[in-house]
């Protein structure tokens, strides 16, 4: 990307107003678990109730610390197994308590098995509208890996329901670097989502966590991760292809097809913006606070039941915490770091304390310094989490 192209990415990189809160809801219902996943769930729906009672009360508690917003982010979990009816309440409960901005970005997690026409028709109305769809594949060996419940064919229908129902911000949620996984296969499923379309693509290289059925099979040595050359590899040739198909680059894992369509919702996280996390398991920021719910369904109901608040803990950030984390967080996206800025909120000058090693780094091709700002390269965001360490 050359200097007359970066001016006008930043130029057009502001996506509403940043200063306004977004909101994150979690939904703690899975059909069936992926031998991947992390994220808290459980799969018995008959408590979906419960959970709704409880988390419209949470929502009552929560108005007077958040009353405007500007996203919302109803994730999970799949947020897709509650009805649309379901999804309208959780809406209507949030206009009743918080303040929509008129063009608030409005999102819903989703899988592609769970979107026939007719529960798409009838979520129009709710107010969503924006899809987060978690196709991970377009390889049936591979989705049958991942342990996904839905098919090939549901995974091409939901796209083709979700434009005729009107749905015209789709995001599709890919995974890479799956092992055994060939590179031809990856690009093969790259092409085949560029050629839908979509307004956003999340690609992830698929990591084992601690307490998952993939970190059990991994330990007795049923999988391997592909080497670290070859993940470089795959991100690097994600990166190209995605961006030759007209998809900025806008965050490590986040291509959008026009910085209109990248997730208002996300960027917030990454700015230090206020967000407000609902369900358990969520996580809120304001200021130099933050603070995460119970992770267990049962032990966030019990404290709404009994009128207190669902908090498991929280933290205090210091200023030094704070720079750290921006600048972490810059690293990861194209926007990169305004120097003088961060000098200014955080009372650190990078140049100063850093010069020789973001010499090193620039000469290494990781990251650019010009016009007053600190850019990574795509070979940057490869390191992205490494390079923070400096």
């Amino acid at each position: 990307m050359g200097t007359a192209e970066r001016k006008n990415f930043h130029r057009q990189t502001p996506i509403g107003n940043r200063k306004i809160a977004g909101l994150y809801i979690h939904i703690p219902f899975c059909r069936t678990k992926c031998p991947y996943c992390t994220f808290y769930s459980e799969t018995n729906l008959s408590f979906i109730s419960d959970y709704l009672k409880a988390l419209f009360q949470e929502m009552e508690m929560a108005r007077d610390q958040f009353n405007q917003l500007e996203t919302v982010y109803i994730g999970g979990g799949t947020p897709s197994v509650l009805l649309p009816h379901q999804i309208q309440a959780i809406l209507e409960r949030i206009r009743q308590n918080f303040q929509l901005v008129p063009d608030a970005e409005i999102t819903l997690e989703a899988n592609p098995a769970d979107l026939s026409l007719a529960y798409l028709q009838s979520l129009r109305p709710s107010g969503v509208n924006r899809l987060n769809v978690g196709f991970q594949s377009f390889d049936s060996q591979i989705l049958k890996f991942l342990g996904r419940r839905h098919s090939l064919d549901q995974a091409i229908s939901s796209i083709i329901t979700s434009r005729e129902a009107g749905f015209d911000n789709l995001g599709m949620d890919l995974i890479y670097g799956v092992p055994g996984q060939e590179m031809e296969s990856w690009l093969a499923t790259l092409a085949r989502a560029v050629n839908f379309a979509p307004e956003h693509i999340s690609c992830y290289q698929l990591t084992v966590e601690a307490g998952t059925p993939f970190a059990s099979r991994q330990q007795k040595g049923e999988c391997t991760l592909p080497p670290e050359d070859l993940q470089y590899n795959f991100f690097m040739k994600t990166s190209a292809r995605l961006e030759e198909a007209g998809y900025i680059h806008y965050e490590v894992s986040n291509f959008a097809r026009g910085m209109e369509y990248a997730s208002r919702h996300n960027q917030k996280y990454w700015n230090h913006t206020p967000y407000l996390g609902l369900g358990p398991s969520a996580h809120s920021f304001r200021g130099n606070r933050r603070w995460w719910n119970h992770r267990l369904l049962d032990h966030y109901i019990a404290d709404l039941s009994t009128g207190n608040a669902p908090i498991q803990s929280d933290e205090t950030l210091t200023r030094e915490q704070l720079g750290f984390e921006a600048f972490f967080l810059a690293l990861r996206t194209k926007l990169g770091l305004h120097l003088k800025d961060f000098s200014e909120e955080y009372q650190q000058d990078l140049l100063a304390t850093k010069g020789p090693m973001l010499a090193d780094l620039s000469d290494a091709g990781y990251i650019v310094i010009q016009d007053g700002m600190l850019l990574p390269t795509r070979s940057g965001l490869a390191i992205a989490d490494r390079l923070a360490l400096i």
